[in-house]
């Protein structure tokens, strides 16, 4: 039974990676899951120098998922590589780096810093604000996906995967212009944009107002945008957005994913990337099942 699959060249064991945000650099997680059965860690976003992102409170849980308003905390590309990526080598699992930038330059050091390293794969988070076009996202004019997706890809030496929003109006349209910049793959959702309000205080509950919505309650938006963009270009998805069982994943491999990542579900479920696998691998066999391929993008054919 084969559970492989090669996303922009890049062979992973199993279809399943952890989403950006959720799994710190599996240092914190490494207790619960052996990261060897993993295809794939996708790291927490790593900028060009240390942020200390939104004031709290910048969390909330909500029906069905949470809100977060992190604000992309992290110590900054140096410390990165002096400290996780050594940890990362030490497991055979692909190693995918999450680049957050407020600016196309900030982007370039990221990954022209990661280009000599062990990392596989580049995930670029273009759903951070851009400080020089208002505080717009990246991700949310394709035109600035295009022409960022080209200068990444003059400094990358790994695959570069571009991380799409979903709050936009069209995702196949962003999809294409990630593909014409010469995008190797793609990955989506991010989060959408979301807000609480404390009734009893009658202020908003997350210092930031805003804050992306995760969780169950995003799935069903999640599987639709991964089958159109799946039906719009021809580049390798990595699918996310509420993933919880190997059943959601299954949801999203049909619908065209060649890969899926776990996000919100690590809060709750250490250890919930294992189950998927072993659920994935377990439908395999009970429905003869030779090759993940023929799940993949199945309800399409």
């Amino acid at each position: 039974m084969n559970t492989k699959v090669n996303i922009a060249g890049i062979e992973w064991q199993n279809p399943v990676t952890t989403a950006s945000g959720t799994f710190g650099s599996g240092i914190e997680y490494s207790d619960y899951v052996d990261l060897n059965k993993l295809g794939a860690v996708t790291t927490k976003g790593v900028s060009s120098i240390p942020w200390t992102g939104n004031q709290t409170p910048r969390i909330a849980e909500t029906y069905g998922g949470m809100l977060n308003a992190i604000g992309l905390q992290n110590p900054g590309v140096d410390v990165f590589m002096k400290r996780d990526l050594p940890f990362l080598k030490k497991y055979t699992s692909k190693i995918i780096v999450n680049v957050c930038g407020k600016t196309t330059e900030d982007y370039c050091e990221v990954v022209e810093k990661l280009g000599d390293s062990s990392v596989d794969m580049l995930e670029i988070n273009i759903s951070c604000p851009n400080v020089k076009e208002g505080g717009i996202a990246f991700g949310q004019n394709p035109c600035s996906v295009e022409a960022i997706t080209k200068e990444i890809k003059k400094y990358a030496h790994q695959p570069v995967i571009m991380k799409l929003s979903p709050n936009v109006t069209d995702i196949a349209e962003t999809a294409k212009a990630a593909e014409a910049g010469g995008a190797d793959a793609v990955s989506l959702i991010n989060t959408l944009t979301g807000m609480k309000i404390d009734i009893h205080k009658r202020k908003f509950v997350l210092a930031n107002k805003t804050g992306g919505l995760s969780g169950p309650a995003i799935k069903p938006v999640a599987v639709r945008m991964v089958n159109q963009v799946a039906n719009a270009i021809k580049l390798p998805i990595i699918g996310m957005g509420g993933i919880m069982t190997w059943e959601d994943a299954l949801e999203f491999l049909m619908a065209g994913a060649t890969a899926v990542a776990v996000g919100t579900a690590n809060f709750n479920n250490p250890r919930a990337t294992l189950e998927v696998i072993q659920g994935i691998e377990e439908y395999m066999k009970k429905n003869n099942i030779d090759d993940i391929l023929e799940i993949i993008g199945c309800v399409n054919q």
